[in-house]
């Protein structure tokens, strides 16, 4: 009971993993071993996301015991839930000013070995080109030292920072363990996952509910998952 209670958001962090997995591949059935080890989950970190996730309705776990396992069987209400909880407003965000028409080039360039990932119009855009013209660009970023790789960043694309304003805006991940989880490789570029996209982009001004709805219509017509990679 201890262990549920802590565990009864099941869109935190490290417990995140399970949904993010179990949408990436919505008809497979899963077990318990398919969540835990290296970059998963403890084994007692599993058993109560599962559980809280057949609580409320999303999973469905016809056996227990040796053959146990478990399938997503609401994968909108799932969607639906952690849109209305999510929060983009978590992260840190440093903005700053950049003059150059060409940065993000320069921003792939120097980021191709960090642990980066575009979010918002400027990833889902490589997708769908839905917002033109668009400038601004926001990516998660989460060096071993913030400080000193941000600095760098800063100094080696002379990026400005001012009292108000800005097109670049840096991203330090509340979601630490999963945010990059799934990311994908698009046009060169390093992409959050399609799931990750949807979140972050659904309650966004300008336009982010219809990018992310769009953004959902295009990779289903095209026969991908929308919340995988």
């Amino acid at each position: 009971m201890h262990q549920f209670k802590r565990l009864r958001n099941i869109f935190a962090d490290k417990a995140s993993f399970i949904a993010r997995r179990m949408l990436s591949e919505q008809s497979r059935k899963w077990v318990i071993r398919d969540f835990v080890g290296e970059g998963g989950v403890s084994i007692g970190m599993a058993h109560g996301v599962l559980e809280a996730m057949h609580k409320k309705g999303y999973i469905e776990r016809p056996k227990r015991g040796p053959g146990s396992y478990a399938r997503l069987t609401n994968a909108q209400d799932l969607i639906d839930q952690w849109v209305a909880e999510y929060r983009f407003e978590y992260n840190e965000i440093d903005t700053y000013y950049s003059a150059d028409k060409n940065i993000l080039p320069k921003l792939k360039k120097y980021l191709k070995n960090k642990p980066y990932a575009l979010t918002f119009h400027s990833g889902a855009n490589l997708i769908t080109s839905y917002v033109i013209n668009y400038d601004q660009i926001h990516l998660y970023f989460d060096p071993a030292d913030w400080k000193s790789e941000l600095l760098d960043l800063r100094q080696q694309l002379d990026l400005k920072e001012l009292v108000r304003g800005g097109n670049i805006h840096i991203v330090r991940p509340y979601y630490k363990k999963s945010v990059f989880y799934g990311v994908q490789t698009i046009k060169g570029y390093k992409v959050v996952s399609n799931l990750q996209l949807y979140l972050d982009l659904y309650t966004f001004h300008p336009r982010g509910q219809q990018h992310a709805e769009y953004l959902k219509k295009t990779l289903e017509e095209e026969g991908k998952n929308p919340y995988g990679s």
